[in-house]
């Protein structure tokens, strides 16, 4: 009867790790597409090591707009490398200047690289500063669509928290007390 007790305890604690382990994934899952799209931030892939071992290839980060006045040196921002293409770069600012104009400049350079980058950064260009990163989760952007990112991830992240629900309401039947009766013999 004790082992019995016992491996029903296992298979309960089982159920329940699996559940925790599924919610986990579902709630990441969640928080890096639609965290973003909730708060008005942008989600961009890395795609060179330029940033390691900090944000490595396939890291997904997440960008929001900030006024150029914020950005201190230290911040880690995605800018474009020309002004209205789509093409960007996330590198560390190393030093804000202003010209004799007073308009800011921003010197970035990628934390593996050894120099800063050619050309300065005008506040024009920058997309935003580094709200969070996922790694690797940035090559699972880049394989969908931005449209069946988000019915991929709404319908997973729905039959996870569905499958972990379900897994949980059998985890708690099972431990129900059965109701034995007896039978009177004549």
């Amino acid at each position: 009867m004790t082992e019995r007790r016992f491996r029903g305890s296992l298979g309960w604690f089982g159920q329940v790790a699996a559940w925790l382990v599924i919610l986990g994934v579902a709630v990441i899952l969640t928080v890096a597409v639609l965290g973003p799209r909730l708060s008005g931030a942008t989600p961009y892939t890395v795609l060179t090591g330029s940033m390691r071992p900090t944000y490595p290839p396939g890291a997904l980060v997440v960008v929001k707009p900030i006024d150029a006045d914020r950005i201190r040196v230290g911040d880690v921002i995605t800018y474009q490398l020309e002004s209205g293409k789509p093409a960007v770069v996330t590198h560390r600012v190393t030093d804000v200047t202003h010209n004799l104009a007073g308009e800011t400049r921003f010197t970035t350079q990628g934390d593996a690289n050894d120099s800063a980058d050619a050309d300065p950064v005008r506040p024009v260009q920058v997309r935003g500063k580094l709200w969070y990163s996922v790694p690797y989760l940035g090559y699972v952007n880049n394989a969908i669509s931005a449209g069946q990112r988000q019915w991929s991830v709404l319908i997973v992240a729905l039959g996870l928290i569905g499958y972990a629900v379900a897994m949980f309401v059998a985890a708690f039947g099972e431990r129900r007390p059965r109701i034995r009766t007896r039978h009177a013999t004549s």
